[in-house]
């Protein structure tokens, strides 16, 4: 845990100290970033996502993401708790509760069917609430697209919302295999529930780096805002009004 915030903050000391332009500065290192990531993705990822989904009932795998996301219901909450969202917080705790118990252990979404809708929140939106910049954006392997901020909090948010382990460290799943087995089920689940959004960027994309690049920052700043987000927003916090900063989408609108 101490090595998470040690992380953490190293992260957020950059992020303060660093004078981003307006433009992506780190581009050349997440362009590269960004093609070792897609070659690893269509090597080895992808492949396992389709065979997963080939396999697989669609039943089954909506069970599997419901049983993850009743997983992160608690950390979400705790976030909006640190937002000051305190009815959405009461919310996914009662979200948890209730597909805990009558949702078999998560597996069914009963909470969503009886009026709970799920949030999505995490640390680094919590971050960006309290008025840390985003920084630059930053490709990291493995990881994705991320800005700075973002990749503070990864650490963080990663052993909060993990299926096998609490927030400090001490583990429900004391089986090593059961664990690797958890993490490779809940990223194959990510992957599989990607595959669709991916035809957007494979038809008529013509620069796809730059396609995932403005739709992140984009949906992460309308997740930050509550869907608030100004007209005129620089890419890197900085308001600029006599610049035209929508984010362009190449492949179309996602």
């Amino acid at each position: 845990m101490k090595n998470i915030f040690l992380v953490s903050a190293i992260f957020l000391l950059i992020a303060g100290c660093a004078s981003a332009p307006p433009e992506d500065p780190l581009e050349p290192f997440n362009r590269n970033m960004f093609s070792f990531n897609e070659k690893l993705d269509s090597a080895v990822t992808k492949p396992v996502a389709k065979a997963y989904v080939a396999v697989t009932p669609a039943p089954v795998r909506t069970w599997v993401s419901n049983f993850f996301g009743n997983l992160q219901d608690p950390w979400i909450g705790f976030n909006n708790l640190l937002q000051g969202k305190f009815a959405d917080a009461i919310n996914d705790l009662m979200r948890f509760v209730f597909n805990s118990t009558l949702g078999i252990g998560g597996l069914l979404d009963i909470a969503s069917e009886a009026g709970m809708p799920k949030h999505d929140e995490d640390f680094g939106q919590t971050l960006g609430v309290w008025g840390v910049k985003e920084g630059p954006f930053i490709v990291l392997p493995l990881f994705g697209p991320h800005t700075l901020r973002d990749a503070a909090a990864l650490p963080l948010d990663a052993a909060a919302s993990s299926p096998w382990t609490l927030p400090y460290g001490n583990p429900i799943v004391h089986d090593e295999k059961a664990r690797y087995g958890l993490s490779g089920m809940k990223m194959i689940d990510g992957r599989a529930r990607l595959l669709g959004l991916e035809r957007t960027l494979d038809e008529g994309t013509l620069d796809k780096y730059r396609y995932m690049r403005d739709f992140y920052l984009q949906q992460r700043r309308f997740k930050v805002l509550d869907g608030n987000v100004p007209i005129e927003y620089d890419d890197f916090d900085n308001p600029d009004e006599g610049a035209d900063n929508t984010p362009q989408n190449p492949g179309g609108e996602q």
